[in-house]
């Protein structure tokens, strides 16, 4: 059976993304998944960096902890590039034909950029992933909007990637590409902002075809456990015994997010 890809894809960094992809990646390994990583930010690695500390705070405190396995992209001779070949399409192109098989998901983190690499990986996702900001300058990244009366204009930089992407895998008969936009960071206040925001969410969803799901809040655990590698699910394993409440919501936020993704196979139970 053919491995599940999830790419998680925004052109504007600062979303969360990382922090999103490495929560679900590593709740799949938690189920019983076998699950390889491609880390496609060649400059920042912010999820390699998270997968090493991961694995050298596990070693060092003798914990057993779950974590992907990051696959490298491979180094590709120019000379056995075909005439007008994308040396940058073939070394992906190579490092997933080499991880099917071997995993039940193959996990894509792209660049807060555009680049060819992230382009290519879009065409590729089973399922996509878009953590967004709840803010305006955020969403500008999926559409334009009239700025009195918020109608949408048109589709912006990011969503056409998208389509052109689902286009691509169309022509080569594979299934539509699960496209969900995962909401970070909604504020507590000025409600009134928080639902011109919803309201413009859900009509781009209706007209470009996108799922809408709930993201996590902003909270400083997220960027404490950063230098350990760790998720708000290992915080039993590494003794923390009695969860603050904002802990316990932000775990609730995780689970609700495994949920929400309705990913092939997986029954969410912790």
């Amino acid at each position: 059976m053919a491995a599940h890809i999830i790419v998680f894809g925004n052109e504007k960094g600062g979303s969360g993304k990382s922090t999103n992809c490495m929560h679900v990646t590593t709740a799949l390994v938690r189920m019983g998944f076998t699950v390889g990583a491609l880390d496609l930010d060649l400059r920042q690695r912010s999820f390699s960096r998270y997968c090493e500390n991961r694995a050298e705070y596990a070693t060092k405190n003798k914990l057993k902890l779950a974590i992907p396995k990051i696959v490298d992209l491979p180094e590709i001779d120019k000379a056995d590039l075909a005439p007008g070949e994308n040396m940058y399409d073939r070394r992906l192109s190579e490092a997933v034909a080499s991880m099917e098989g071997k995993f039940d998901f193959i996990v894509i983190d792209c660049p807060g950029s555009h680049t060819r690499l992230s382009q290519v990986a879009h065409s590729l996702g089973d399922t996509l992933i878009t953590p967004l900001n709840d803010s305006f300058i955020d969403f500008d990244l999926l559409a334009r909007l009239e700025p009195e009366t918020q109608e949408i204009l048109g589709p912006s930089v990011y969503a056409e990637m998208v389509w052109q992407a689902r286009q691509l895998r169309s022509q080569a008969g594979l299934t539509p590409i699960d496209w969900i936009v995962v909401r970070n960071r909604v504020g507590t206040q000025r409600m009134h902002n928080k639902k011109k925001i919803t309201d413009a969410v859900e009509r781009l969803a209706k007209r470009i075809g996108f799922r809408v799901a709930p993201g996590f809040s902003e909270r400083v655990i997220f960027r404490e456990l950063f230098p350990r590698g760790l998720t708000l699910l290992d915080l039993g394993d590494v003794g923390v015994k009695n969860l603050n409440i904002s802990n316990v919501a932000a775990r609730q936020e995780v689970r609700e997010l495994m949920k929400a993704l309705n990913l092939p196979g997986v029954t969410v139970d912790f």
